[in-house]
């Protein structure tokens, strides 16, 4: 290589470099290991993670459900882990069908008629949606409740800020005492000018938004209705998006799909109604028959700027999360309908029995009056939460996640979340440990 461009050593390749600016010693890195010891190191280094073994009631848009081995065991089929995205229908049917079969699992989860190949997680879906919202209204601003997962905000917020100034205007609606969007809010808010309304369904704080009412208020002032929901299991308790005929709704499917893994990796859940389908984002699959009449699969759909103009693309988003998209299409499928509300009303459930025990306390208020799935928030009325996190967590538990960080003046308030793996035995400890602090 040196001969062919015509230089002398390595050293010549960097003569641009000032030697000043060049490290003149070998890295500072420990040298290799054989097998047997890196994997005794990795198991050390394992071992120090002590919140693996904690007791979580963390959630906040990331949940700890149970995942079967045998999802694990399918996604390790190699044309899984190793397929590359299916630019043309002949590459791979197989991945085409499983795109198929999630898209089809999303629209009968959220209850609407099209769905997509998948976004990157919810936060990005919910971004997408702001921006779809306005090429279907041809309005400019959007209102996000204050409810809203933070993050979500926030990324909605990143995506508008390479518009004109001014050209996009977020808007954000004040929440209830009850923990619900304050519905005053959005229609004060409303104008001629708002292309959508997008809220949590349940909402950040846990609680289930009066959506019928939303949507009353949001098709009145000729807006679109968003939902967001970072917990699809609450989906097996209450009606989907699409029976209160929200036209737009997005979510994240992590919960079904696998454990949570410092905050990822997720996969983004979005579904529309047929008549905007060609405003969505991304890519969408399809069935038809072949030239011998079989049974087959196509990219139907994918207006984004690898395959068309720019200025005519939906998104730039180049790609889905199909590993985890499958996962969650096997998740689904193992659960059935059967199994999807028996893990539903055991989280709710034992929601339901932690709260009533934590208020017994007497030292808690339980801040979401509001009716609430599997998370709901807890305010200590004797002390900021975080110094009550921290002495918990010395004990192992993981007690739910500090509000005050993200909403000033909530400092006291924490949000704790359930899933069917919690027990009785562990629902206890969690409300003797809160009443030892």
């Amino acid at each position: 290589m040196l001969a062919t461009i015509g230089v002398q050593s390595i050293d010549d390749l960097f003569a641009d470099i000032p030697k000043a600016h060049r490290l003149g010693r070998p890295l500072a890195v420990e040298p290799a290991l054989d097998e047997p010891t890196l994997m005794a190191h990795l198991e050390a280094l394992a071992s120090k993670n002590e919140a693996a073994r904690a007791l979580s009631f963390l959630g906040a848009g990331i949940y700890d459900h149970h995942v079967p081995p045998a999802v694990d065991q399918l996604l390790l089929r190699s044309e899984f882990y190793t397929a590359y995205t299916p630019y043309q229908a002949e590459v791979s049917q197989g991945t085409l069908q499983s795109i198929f079969e999630f898209q089809t699992t999303v629209c009968e989860l959220l209850g609407m008629e099209v769905s997509n190949a998948s976004m990157y997680d919810a936060a990005s879906a919910v971004a997408e949606a702001a921006l779809m919202a306005r090429r279907v209204t041809g309005k400019k601003h959007v209102i996000l409740s204050g409810a809203l997962h933070p993050e979500y905000v926030h990324t909605v917020q990143t995506y508008v800020r390479g518009f004109d100034s001014g050209e996009i205007e977020v808007r954000i609606a004040k929440v209830a005492d009850d923990g619900r969007t304050d519905v005053a809010s959005v229609v004060e808010l409303l104008d001629g000018n708002v292309a959508a309304v997008i809220v949590g369904y349940p909402n950040f704080f846990g609680a289930v938004e009066d959506l019928a009412t939303l949507r009353e208020k949001t098709r009145a002032a000729g807006a679109l209705l968003v939902t967001a929901t970072a917990e699809p299991y609450a989906l097996s308790v209450i009606k989907p998006p699409g029976a209160y005929g929200v036209d737009i709704a997005v979510g994240e499917g992590q919960p079904l799909a696998c454990p949570p893994q410092l905050g990822g990796p997720g996969v983004g859940l979005f579904a529309t109604k047929m008549e905007f389908i060609r405003e969505m984002p991304g890519r969408i699959c399809g069935e038809t028959v072949d030239q011998a009449g079989e049974r087959g699969f196509v990219l139907t759909l994918s207006t984004r700027e690898q395959h068309i103009r720019r200025e005519r693309a939906t998104s730039n988003i180049c790609t889905n999360h199909g590993l985890i998209a499958l996962a969650m299409t096997i998740r689904c499928s193992m659960l059935g309908k059967k199994g999807f509300e028996q893990v539903g009303r055991a989280c709710l459930a034992k929601a339901e029995y932690l709260k009533k025990k934590i208020a017994e306390t007497g030292r808690f208020t339980i801040a979401t009056t509001a009716p609430t799935f599997n998370e709901f928030v807890v305010r200590r009325n004797d002390g900021a939460a975080a110094p009550l996190l921290a002495a918990l967590a010395a004990k192992h538990i993981l007690a739910g996640v500090d509000l005050g960080k993200s909403f000033p003046g909530r400092e006291r308030e924490l949000l704790v979340a359930v899933t069917e793996r919690h027990s009785k035995e562990d629902l206890d400890r969690f409300v003797a440990a809160l009443s030892a602090v």
